[in-house]
């Protein structure tokens, strides 16, 4: 095998572990977005909540 054959070679190798692993990366990825996602309805719950304890009294009184 020759050098460049060889350094084709590695190269190639890399390229496939860096596909594999931008792979995994992307799927972690997805999986935080899920996590923010349900985060921010419970802060849009959080809100609602402080919005109605606060005009809630002023509506009765």
């Amino acid at each position: 095998m020759t050098p460049s054959e060889k350094a084709i070679a590695s190269l190639e190798a890399h390229e496939r572990e860096c596909a594999v692993r931008y792979e995994s990366i992307e799927k972690r990825l997805d999986s935080g977005s899920k996590r923010f996602d349900r985060l921010e309805m419970m802060i849009w719950g959080v809100y609602v909540t402080v919005i109605v304890a606060v005009a809630l009294p002023q509506l009765l009184a």
